[in-house]
């Protein structure tokens, strides 16, 4: 009898996923749970991260059927490796955005190329570890700090590193508060970090309306290969600034953008399993990673701090680790460092300048390492 009990217990537990546990999902369950953590406890971008971490734990549980095929995990994954997701995150980021400080100040937009120096850094660093030319530009782009463009320019160059490229990409993205000041306290001084920028001219509608109709222009003609991306980041944008379409750019720039937002975390975090995850390449990939996010930061800087040498009214060189293309995230942190030396040096409005910027410096790269090697 007691022979018998056993039996039946053994047999519901090897039903289970208990017996499938190995250290790998221990490992990615506690990077998930630390993810969420930091997003709560330290508020880094909490609306990436919460759902990412949660993914990567769920991922690593064995006998989940939520990331298999036909599951709910694998369904949000394809739509970010069919290349659905992402335009639609740039149509949403449009609709959430003001161009008036790119606009207004168009000398910053220097920045916004100067600051994508890790992209090669990081390319040259994966070429000279192994990786073949495309793997190695699919691994540079993480540098750009743009997630959607890093998933488009992996997909359309090495789509088999796309789990570890966009887990990179977005894992930096939500701790760029932890990684950029150390590298933007090192480059600057206190009196560096103490200027105050001069208040911007006013932007016109027309001017505003204007931009997005011309970049959708010169995008599509001299840059193809990235066009989807910036079309619907300027129709966004196009919506917004239009002022008769309130409905379509407030739902592109909350209901939708929140939808996709909860698709493309889940998505990415469902990459994270263990066995597919825990590689060498992926720790060299993640490395690379980090030093493209470092390179870009420290280029940006120091960029700022070359153009001040010509410059008669000087620009606070924060600003230049805003030229990487996350958006807001790399703005807000430059305005944070800045606001530690004093707090009335508001410094996020110009920061928004290169970092807008650094959205095409980031496409602009990406469309020219795409036609480069061939790719449509």
């Amino acid at each position: 009898m007691f022979e018998q009990i056993l039996g039946f217990l053994q047999a519901m537990i090897d039903q289970t996923g208990i017996t499938h546990v190995w250290w790998g999902n221990i490992v990615m369950i506690a990077i998930g749970v630390t993810m969420i953590l930091l997003a709560i406890v330290k508020k880094y971008e909490p609306l990436l991260l919460i759902g990412i971490g949660f993914s990567c734990v769920i991922s690593n549980v064995p006998g989940s059927d939520l990331i298999l095929p036909g599951g709910l995990f694998n369904y949000a994954y394809h739509g970010i490796e069919l290349l659905i997701i992402p335009p639609l995150i740039f149509f949403g980021v449009g609709a959430m955005t003001d161009f008036g400080p790119m606009i207004a100040h168009p000398k910053l937009v220097i920045l916004g190329a100067m600051a994508h120096l890790g992209i090669f850094i990081a390319l040259i660093g994966a070429k000279a570890l192994g990786f073949s030319i495309n793997e190695s530009g699919a691994i540079g782009i993480i540098g750009g700090a743009d997630g959607p463009m890093a998933v488009f320019v992996c997909v359309k160059l090495a789509p088999h590193l796309l789990p570890q490229v966009a887990v990179a990409a977005y894992s930096y993205m939500a701790l760029m508060p932890l990684i950029q000041p150390p590298v933007m306290k090192l480059l600057t001084s206190k009196k560096e970090r103490l200027i105050r920028m001069k208040q911007m001219r006013p932007v016109s509608r027309l001017e505003k309306i204007a931009f997005p109709i011309v970049i959708g222009i010169v995008v599509n003609l001299f840059f193809p290969p990235v066009a989807p991306l910036i079309t619907m980041l300027m129709l966004g944008n196009l919506f917004k600034e239009c002022l008769v379409t309130d409905r379509l750019y407030k739902t592109a720039a909350n209901d939708l953008m929140n939808v996709i937002i909860i698709i493309l975390t889940v998505g990415i975090g469902s990459t994270m399993n263990a066995e597919k995850f825990l590689t060498f390449k992926t720790i060299e990939i993640v490395i690379l990673g980090l030093i493209a996010f470092l390179g870009g930061t420290a280029s940006g800087v120091i960029g700022a701090k070359i153009m001040n040498l010509f410059l008669k009214e000087k620009i606070n060189p924060l600003l230049g680790s805003a030229g990487i293309a996350s958006v807001p995230i790399a703005a807000r942190v430059a305005h944070i460092v800045a606001a530690r030396e004093d707090r009335e040096n508001l410094l996020i409005y110009h920061a928004m300048g290169p970092n807008l910027a650094g959205v095409f410096g980031t496409a602009i790269s990406g469309g020219i390492m795409l036609a480069l090697l061939g790719v449509k």
